[in-house]
């Protein structure tokens, strides 16, 4: 059984939630995207909000010292999942979003199984480029890239550098624009136009740097930049996070509001409007949640596979995740059953009821 939602317009424009009906989820009858957690724990950065690569992370000291194995996905795991998917509406894929995952040693079959399927690649990296280098990478990804989201915290080498440690700020700058002169390179010779976002995560120590990082992006030629808020795994971490008091959400919403003016009255290069996803105002009312309206985008539409296999219904730490239930192991009769399993369908019908899902970061306003 499906959700409905009633929607009413209250004060000041703002949506209000009908608690009778929750809002409704589409289940389709195959993920359009497929997110494979391929090495997770091979990164050259050390960001400080990162679950597995922050200095405060318990797991990444572990495998420094040789406690932990590092996980890595079986290529054979991923080509099994895309033969079943692809014909069944599949249209595009992420490699790895929490190591960096032109590290793994397979990202150049990943690249090749997107040509053979006719699929696209949706890459998230922290834009080191490192191996081939921005301009090698460009021209593989390039020709099969939907978006290639660079890790962007900053406007300078200081701010940038306080979140993403050991990063070389000045080198980003380079291989930003290497990468969009490739693309625009490859779009004006009619090829694929890949997009290009600066991904942020919002939190006290770079929040007067977002409405500077949207300037930089307008300038660069950047397509969006995207972000969301912090999930304060640490406790060295926990006064970072942006709603955690009427004040502080108070603060975000006067720079939402300046990200928001910068876009509306500065264009691209190309006279488009810079696109800024989850840059919204929030309600004070509301700190737990980003708005109790704001609607799952990722259940019935989208699916993780762990590194082991297992099927994941979302992006949120591996340990809340865990809490919504196990539906099984890819590699044990294939994702499209679990898809349809009666335990998927129930998270569908059910996921507001768990806690991990009222706090979600990623949740979206409905339109």
């Amino acid at each position: 059984m499906l959700f409905e939602v009633v929607r009413t317009r209250g004060g000041g424009g703002q949506l209000t939630l009908s608690h009778d009906t929750p809002k409704k989820l589409v289940h389709r009858s195959s993920p359009w995207r497929i997110t494979f957690d391929t090495n997770p724990d091979d990164c050259n950065l050390n960001c400080v909000m990162c679950e597995e690569h922050s200095p405060y992370s318990p797991s990444h000291q572990a495998r420094v010292k040789g406690e932990l194995p590092y996980r890595r996905m079986d290529i054979d795991t991923i080509e099994q999942v895309i033969s079943e998917c692809a014909p069944q509406g599949l249209e595009e894929i992420i490699p790895s979003t929490m190591g960096e995952p032109l590290i793994y040693k397979h990202m150049p079959r990943i690249i090749e199984l997107c040509h053979e399927h006719g699929i696209k690649l949706n890459l998230t990296t922290n834009g080191t480029f490192p191996g081939r280098g921005a301009e090698k990478w460009a021209r593989m990804i390039v020709p099969v890239g939907s978006d290639v989201k660079l890790s962007w915290n900053g406007s300078n080498r200081t701010s940038q550098s306080l979140v993403m440690v050991n990063n070389d700020f000045d080198k980003n700058m380079e291989d930003l624009r290497t990468f969009i002169r490739i693309r625009d390179e490859h779009a004006n010779n009619g090829g694929n136009y890949c997009s290009v976002t600066l991904q942020m995560t919002f939190m006290e120590m770079n929040l007067e740097q977002v409405p500077r990082v949207v300037e930089l992006a307008i300038k660069e030629g950047v397509d969006r930049v995207k972000g969301h808020h912090l999930w304060a795994h640490f406790e060295e971490i926990k006064d970072e996070d942006l709603r955690r008091s009427k004040d502080s959400i108070e603060r975000w919403n006067e720079i939402a509001r300046e990200c928001i003016e910068i876009a509306d009255n500065n264009p691209l290069p190309n006279g488009k409007r810079i696109i800024l996803a989850n840059i919204y105002e929030l309600d004070p009312e509301h700190g737990g949640e980003l708005h109790p309206e704001a609607t799952c985008p990722f259940l019935g539409q989208e699916a993780w596979v762990n590194s082991e296999g297992r099927f994941d219904p979302c992006c949120s730490p591996d340990e809340l995740r865990q809490t919504l239930g196990y539906f099984g192991n890819v590699g044990e009769g294939g994702l499209l059953n679990i898809w349809q399993s009666l335990e998927y369908q129930n998270l569908l019908e059910n996921y507001l009821d768990f806690d991990v899902c009222k706090q979600c970061n990623m949740r979206q306003l409905p339109g």
